[in-house]
């Protein structure tokens, strides 16, 4: 399946049917008054979340959406038909953005959420609107009102609590294939993750946090180079994110200030998130060569990095709890904000 997470799309609303001029023509009624109708409201075009998609890839074939017209008044004062909302399917996580001004409109994390993106035009007052003392039998009309045009980028951002980050290569794939029960694609060349992976770890208390292996990042990422930059967005709804460091290449600690500079930045929040630094590929290194690299890495990021080896599955408990310890500690924070602001209102 492809993966798409960024489209832009136009949103049309339904215009307001027409309002109408008729009189009444009864029978014993020698001054039958105005009868027309007011026309219908256009339908919406309404954005709604669900779990059955992953990406954006059914954009890719259609990009206008239209909502039905509202239909014009009738005689003996009915008013036409309201025109038929479109209900556009969107995967969990999209964020809705306005193209000309840049706004947020929504946010739809959750399934069944919507959001109104085009409203429906409003329908056109008959001419029994216009009846008045000094207005007996009013001759006009109003035509519907057009419905509401807009131009639509949809992000789609992975909903993931932790978010392992690091250069090419550094392990993250293989790191969440043992960790879960994703199986990414691995080899010994950079890119080799070309679209995010997502993985499920059970805790110890038997629910489950989802993992997502963001693709390597690299110098630059933030101006648009490499992989990195269009996938950047999804790190943001994470709550937690691992750093991955590879043990193996030649400068360890250059390669941890990379991601850092383009953390910073790219901004949005990030360079914020808590951090877990981890030195990946132990295994494959001497102890003495080792620990001068956790030494400045300890100095650099203000915090001791895990040292772990994802291929022989050396440390990784360690590093699972000190995620659990992160997570309940967020937790905490945040429910103590609201007891806090419930306690100010």
């Amino acid at each position: 399946m492809k993966f798409i997470d960024l489209v832009e799309i136009q949103a049309c609303g339904g215009h307001g049917g027409d309002g109408i001029v008729a009189f009444r023509r009864e029978k014993y009624v020698p001054a039958g008054g105005p009868s027309g109708g007011n026309g219908g409201p256009g339908g919406s075009v309404i954005l709604e979340a669900t779990e059955d998609l992953q990406t954006l890839l059914d954009f890719a074939y259609e990009r206008i959406f239209r909502a039905d017209h509202g239909k014009r008044g009738g005689p003996n004062n009915r008013t036409g038909a309201q025109g038929s909302d479109r209900l556009v399917k969107v995967p969990c996580g999209t964020a809705v953005f306005d193209v000309l001004t840049g706004e947020l409109l929504g946010d739809l994390t959750h399934s069944g959420q919507q959001l109104v993106v085009a409203k429906g035009g409003k329908g056109g007052l008959g001419n029994q609107h216009f009846l008045s003392n000094r207005n007996r039998a009013p001759d006009r009309a109003l035509p519907g009102l057009p419905g509401e045009e807009t131009s639509l980028r949809l992000e789609l951002r992975l909903l993931a609590e932790v978010g392992i980050i690091g250069l090419p290569n550094a392990g993250k794939s293989t790191l969440i294939s043992v960790l879960s029960s994703a199986r990414p694609k691995v080899a010994d060349y950079p890119f080799t993750t070309l679209v995010p992976n997502l993985g499920v770890v059970a805790k110890p208390t038997g629910d489950g946090v989802v993992f997502a292996d963001i693709p390597g990042l690299i110098a630059g990422a933030h101006q648009g180079l490499g992989l990195g930059h269009e996938f950047l967005r999804h790190i943001q709804r994470t709550r937690v994110l691992i750093h991955l460091v590879d043990a193996t290449q030649e400068d360890p600690l250059a390669a941890y200030r990379t991601i850092r500079h383009e953390l910073i930045a790219y901004g949005q929040g990030l360079p914020e998130k808590p951090e877990i630094l981890v030195l990946n590929k132990s295994d494959a290194i001497a102890p003495e060569l080792l620990q001068p690299w956790v030494e400045s890495l300890a100095e650099a990021a203000h915090q001791t990095p895990h040292v772990i080896s994802a291929v022989a599955r050396q440390g990784l408990e360690t590093l699972q709890q000190s995620v659990w310890d992160s997570l309940e500690t967020l937790s905490r924070e945040l429910a103590l904000d609201n007891f806090t602001e419930d306690a100010s209102m």
